[in-house]
């Protein structure tokens, strides 16, 4: 197992669809325990294996006091009502904004057996890491659904910036 670090905004592989999983192999596993390693690394909710700079469809996702999810090949299948969230990310950091999401989502794909599986999540965290994280693996970033990027919200301190300030001098 291997802690990845985190691909930001302007990688180009944020911006690519990425790849079905033809199989769940063992390389699919060791991946799948990368990205659980590097999202608590980063301390996040979920990870999409392009945010590691891997474009396949593989997500991970962590809410607090359930056991982590992995898909493989996650794909929305219903989806209901809409509501407004916080929501920030890792390829961002430093920034959030206020995203419509969908209240209620349902979700189908492949455990880390390669077993079939289907999620509902309704108005909690785990829907909403869901459809962020399903973003992810098509390319599409939370700052895609604002209608300007003024509705970006600076948050204090951005990850090592304090350091970079130090290092800078007066």
């Amino acid at each position: 197992m291997a802690v990845h670090s985190i691909r930001l905004l302007g990688d180009p592989v944020l911006r690519q669809r990425a790849k079905r999983v033809p199989q769940v192999d063992a390389s699919i596993q060791r991946l799948i325990d990368d990205m659980i390693d590097s999202m608590r690394e980063a301390s996040g909710v979920g990870l999409a294996a392009p945010q590691i700079g891997v474009s396949l469809r593989v997500i991970v996702i962590e809410v607090p006091g359930e056991e982590v999810i992995a898909l493989v090949n996650p794909e929305i299948v219903k989806r209901s009502g809409q509501r407004r969230l916080d929501e920030g990310c890792l390829s961002i950091p430093g920034y959030r904004a206020e995203v419509p999401r969908s209240v209620n989502v349902v979700v189908k794909g492949l455990d880390r057996q390669g077993r079939p599986v289907r999620i509902k999540a309704k108005d909690d965290l785990l829907a909403h890491a869901l459809e962020h994280e399903i973003d992810h693996i098509n390319g599409v970033l939370y700052i895609d659904h604002l209608e300007s990027l003024d509705e970006l919200q600076r948050i204090e301190p951005a990850p090592g910036e304090e350091e970079e300030e130090v290092a800078a001098g007066p």
